[in-house]
């Protein structure tokens, strides 16, 4: 496991999976936010 912080394995599974979902939630945010913003642009250009 990830061996830079002194806690035991469990916490360190634990905290790697928190990290894990974190960022699947900032990419799921992240792309729904890249979606609306870019659709109206890349409909725009493909209507032209």
């Amino acid at each position: 496991m990830i061996e830079s912080v002194p806690f035991p394995a469990p916490v360190q599974a634990t905290l790697l999976v928190g990290v894990i979902l974190v960022q699947a939630v900032a990419l799921y945010v992240g792309y729904g936010v890249l979606e609306r913003v870019a659709m109206p642009l890349i409909e725009t250009i493909t209507d032209a």
